[in-house]
């Protein structure tokens, strides 16, 4: 029993550490607009984010954590088994973190969890133990499991990019006899906007790592049902916040600059639709990507005034990035769990 809770601890603390690659890879995608439209200097806006940041986990439901902590079904293996099928699948997506920020490439961390817990599933447990979600038909069409956070991973850029083009297109229309100064007034707004998406990015980004720990918890007989304790959700806003103080700013040059060249109104045009996209679906349980969100948002902008000057290049590079994590992210996980296998006899 004593090496249960010790392997249980171990991969809480991984969560964590999981938790925390995921707020430094991702405080680019909060941070990007705002710097590079020049609304906020750094230090101004990862104070701004880390407080909305660390509130959003604690104030935005648990309907993500839901999700996340019920695509994968361990309970035909021993507990220890079970909970290191998690560990592995944890240093999976973090080892896919950590490559991706190196890269400074704006990949999902959210989707790298997913593909890193599949192949480890898979591997120790087969393909059958895994809750794909195919039989939606029968729930009157609600999505589940890995179809609902594929779904989740295919439509938010696509919404994010229509989005971004409507609302820009309607700015522009509002604002096309405006002086100059309205410039001024918009960096000031970037505040709202700005504090908005670190809300909705902690409110979604966190819950994945609070339905992992809650899972774990579950696993090795620490919780009777599947229900997140408030300590969960404060650990999870802890290291989440240190994450995003810490930063990515090799993102933040690809997401600011590398995509399309982000002025004031840009900036809180792609907030106001990152934010909005985020948060609902944090509302309905549906694990999206910021990363996917904010760039697709750029695009749409970029789309909606000078479809030229997009560098599209570039975006078929993160695009590229994004179809790769599931896949790379579920072989590091079962890699993972191989190089586990002699402690678990």
């Amino acid at each position: 029993m004593d090496g249960l809770l010790a392997l249980t601890f171990i991969a809480v603390a991984i969560v964590l550490v999981f938790d925390y690659t995921n707020g430094f890879h991702d405080a680019a995608n909060v941070v990007a607009t705002v710097i590079a439209s020049r609304a906020m200097k750094p230090g101004q806006a990862v104070v701004v984010v880390g407080v909305f940041e660390f509130l959003g986990p604690l104030l935005g439901g648990t309907a993500v954590a839901n999700t996340i902590g019920g695509f994968v079904d361990l309970s035909a293996l021993a507990t220890g088994h079970a909970i290191a099928v998690v560990l592995a699948g944890l240093l999976g997506a973090i080892a896919w973190n950590l490559l991706t920020w190196w890269r400074g490439l704006p990949s999902s961390s959210s989707h790298a969890l997913v593909g890193g817990l599949i192949g480890a599933t898979v591997l120790a447990a087969g393909a059958e133990h895994v809750v794909w979600g195919m039989d939606a038909w029968r729930n009157g069409g609600q999505l589940t499991g890995v179809l609902k956070v594929v779904a989740a991973l295919v439509l938010s850029p696509l919404i994010g990019l229509v989005a971004g083009y409507a609302i820009h297109r309607f700015a522009r229309l509002l604002l096309r006899a405006a002086h100059p100064r309205i410039n001024t007034r918009l960096r000031r707004l970037q505040f709202l906007t700005t504090a908005a998406l670190a809300f909705a990015h902690g409110a979604n980004d966190a819950q994945k790592s609070m339905g992992i720990i809650t899972l774990l918890l579950v696993l090795g007989g620490h919780l009777a049902d599947f229900a997140v304790p408030f300590w969960v959700m404060l650990a999870c806003a802890t290291a989440l916040t240190l994450g995003i103080l810490t930063g990515g700013w090799r993102i933040v040059r690809t997401l600011g600059f590398s995509v399309y060249r982000v002025r004031p109104l840009h900036a809180f045009d792609s907030q106001l639709t990152s934010a909005s996209v985020i948060f609902t679906a944090a509302l309905i349980g549906a694990p999206v990507s910021t990363s996917h969100v904010v760039a697709s948002s750029i695009m749409g902008i970029g789309a909606a005034e000078r479809p030229k000057a997009v560098r599209w290049g570039k975006a078929r590079e993160i695009g590229q990035t994004w179809l790769l994590t599931l896949p790379a992210a579920a072989a590091a996980g079962a890699l993972a769990l191989l190089a586990m296998f002699p402690f678990l006899s």
